[in-house]
C-alpha cells in the first residue's frame, strides 16, 4: 500500500535538507532589490533579482540596525547570509546577515559617510561661509584648460564684467591625481590676492565628479581665505565641494554670473544715478538762487545803514542804562557807609559800653541778692531740721532720768524677755552700767 506524505512533512524534510547543506549555510549573492518593505518590527522584507531569476529575502532587525544606508527599490547590493525554507509558504528564501551597496552604490555609500563626517566637523556650516565681493578686481578660475566649462566662464566674464583681471589655472578635474591637483591649485590661487575663486567643471557621472568628493579637496576649500564658488557638473549634481564652498553655482556659467556684476546693469545704474544727481543739483541750485534773491531784496541788504543805526541807538540806550545803574548802586552803598560810620563813632561806642556795664552790674547785684536769700533760707531750714533731730535724739531723754536697757538681743521693752541672774547693759545720760537681774516682777493693772 502506497504511503502518502502530508505537505507539512514534506516541507520539513526539504527544510532539513536545506539547513544541513554546508553550501547554503553561508552564501554571497549579488542582485537588485525589489518590493522593499520596512516592517514596524524593524525587519526588512524584500525581493532579490537579476536578469535571470528572483528570490525572496529578509533581514532581521538586529542586522538591519547595522546598515549605514537605507535599502530602497532598485539598489544594487552585495549580500551575505543563509538560505532556508519558510515552512508556512513552502518557499525558500534568503536570510541576510550583511548588506552593502554594489558598484556605484558603494560610491554613494562612501559619499554619504564622508558627508556625515564632514558635516559633524562643521565644514558645511553657514557660519563659516565668506561673502562674495560686489565688484571683484581679480578672479581665479580653476578648471580644465579645454572643454565647455572654461569657454562658458571666459565668455560670461568678458560679457558681464571685462574690468576684472582673470587668472585661468589649468586643473585636472577627473581621474587619477585630480584631487591632489585641485588642492594644489586652490592653495596657489589663495596666494594670488584675488577677490574670488571659481572651481568647476562640466557634468558627468558620479565617478567623473568623484575628485570633488575627496576629503582633501573639501578641506582645501574650507580652509581657503578667499571666497570660493563651486560650479561642478549640472544643477542636479551635488558634490561635497558644493557644500563646503562659500557659494554653489548650478553650472560654470552660473558661477561666472554669481562672481561678477553685469556691466550693462552697472551702466544703467550709472545713468540713473547721473540723472538723479543732475535733478537734485538743479533743484538745489534753483532753491539757493531763490533764497539769494530773497536775501538781496530784504530791506537790510538794500539799506544796511538802517541796521547799523538801530544797533547804535540800542548801544546808546544800554550805555545810559548802565550809567544810571552804576550811579544808583554807588548812592546806595554810600548811604550804607555813612550809616555804618555813624554807628561806629567813639561817643556811640562809649555810650554802648557804659550801658552794657550798667546792665552787667545790675545783673551781678541781682544774682548776689538771690544767692544771699537762698543761703538764708537754707540756713533757717537747717536750724529747724537740727532742732527736730535734737528733740528726737534718745540721749536727750536720758538726761531727764531715763535709761536704755539692753540684753544680748537688743533693747528690752518687756519683762517677759527677762529672767533672774540675766546680765543686762544699761545706758544712762553720762555713762553705761553692767548689771545682773536679782528678781523679775510683773505689774498687774486689773
Amino acid at each position: 500500500m502506497t504511503q502518502y506524505l502530508s505537505i507539512g512533512a514534506l516541507t520539513k524534510y526539504i527544510k532539513a535538507k536545506f539547513d544541513r547543506d554546508p553550501y547554503l549555510e553561508k552564501v554571497y549573492i549579488k542582485g537588485e532589490l525589489s518590493n522593499v518593505k520596512h516592517h514596524s518590527s524593524g525587519h526588512i522584507y524584500f525581493g532579490l533579482k537579476d536578469g535571470n531569476a528572483m528570490m525572496n529575502a529578509m533581514m532581521f532587525k538586529r542586522d538591519a540596525l547595522k546598515l549605514n544606508f537605507t535599502p530602497k527599490e532598485g539598489d544594487g547590493v552585495l549580500i551575505s547570509g543563509r538560505v532556508s525554507v519558510y515552512e508556512i509558504r513552502g518557499s525558500y528564501q534568503l536570510y541576510a546577515d550583511t548588506m552593502s551597496l554594489d558598484g556605484i552604490g558603494q560610491l554613494y555609500e562612501k559619499y554619504e559617510a564622508l558627508k556625515k563626517e564632514l558635516q559633524q566637523k562643521g565644514f558645511f556650516s553657514d557660519d563659516n561661509k565668506k561673502p562674495l565681493p560686489r565688484y571683484p578686481a581679480a578672479i581665479a578660475v580653476l578648471t580644465a584648460s579645454t572643454g565647455a566649462a572654461v569657454r562658458d566662464i571666459e565668455t560670461t566674464l568678458k560679457r558681464r564684467y571685462p574690468l576684472a583681471e582673470v587668472h585661468y589655472i589649468s586643473t585636472l578635474v577627473q581621474g587619477n591625481g585630480a584631487a591632489a591637483d585641485i588642492v594644489k591649485n586652490i592653495r596657489h590661487a589663495d596666494t594670488l590676492e584675488v577677490d574670488v575663486i571659481i572651481v568647476g567643471r562640466g557634468g558627468g557621472s558620479i565617478e567623473d565628479l568623484w575628485a570633488f568628493n575627496e576629503k582633501e579637496v573639501v578641506e582645501a576649500i574650507y580652509h581657503a581665505k578667499t571666497p570660493i564658488i563651486s560650479a561642478v557638473g549640472h544643477e542636479t549634481d551635488t558634490t561635497l565641494s558644493d557644500y563646503a564652498a562659500d557659494m554653489r553655482a548650478p553650472t560654470p556659467t552660473g558661477a561666472a554670473v554669481m562672481a561678477t556684476p553685469d556691466q550693462f546693469d552697472l551702466l544703467q545704474q550709472l545713468k540713473s544715478t547721473d540723472l538723479y544727481l543732475n535733478q537734485q543739483l538743479t533743484q538745489k541750485v534753483k532753491y539757493q538762487n531763490e533764497r539769494l534773491t530773497r536775501f538781496m531784496n530784504h530791506p537790510v541788504f538794500r539799506n544796511p545803514q538802517v541796521l547799523i543805526a538801530q544797533q547804535q541807538q540800542r548801544k546808546d540806550e544800554i550805555e545810559q542804562k548802565l550809567s544810571y545803574l552804576l550811579q544808583h548802586n554807588f548812592n546806595i552803598h554810600t548811604q550804607r557807609y555813612i550809616r555804618l560810620q555813624s554807628k561806629l563813632s567813639s561817643d556811640r561806642l562809649k555810650h554802648s559800653i557804659h550801658l552794657h556795664q550798667s546792665q552787667v552790674r545790675e545783673m551781678h547785684n541781682r544774682v548776689e541778692q538771690r544767692l544771699l536769700n537762698n543761703l538764708a533760707a537754707k540756713k533757717h531750714n537747717l536750724t529747724m531740721q537740727s532742732r527736730l533731730l535734737t528733740s528726737l535724739n534718745p540721749t536727750n531723754v536720758l538726761g531727764r532720768g531715763y535709761s536704755i536697757v539692753r540684753d544680748d538681743n537688743g533693747i528690752v521693752s518687756s519683762i517677759k524677755r527677762l529672767k533672774e541672774n540675766q546680765p543686762l547693759h544699761i545706758q544712762l545720760a553720762d555713762g553705761e552700767v553692767e548689771a545682773t537681774i536679782n528678781r523679775v516682777k510683773e505689774h498687774s493693772y486689773d
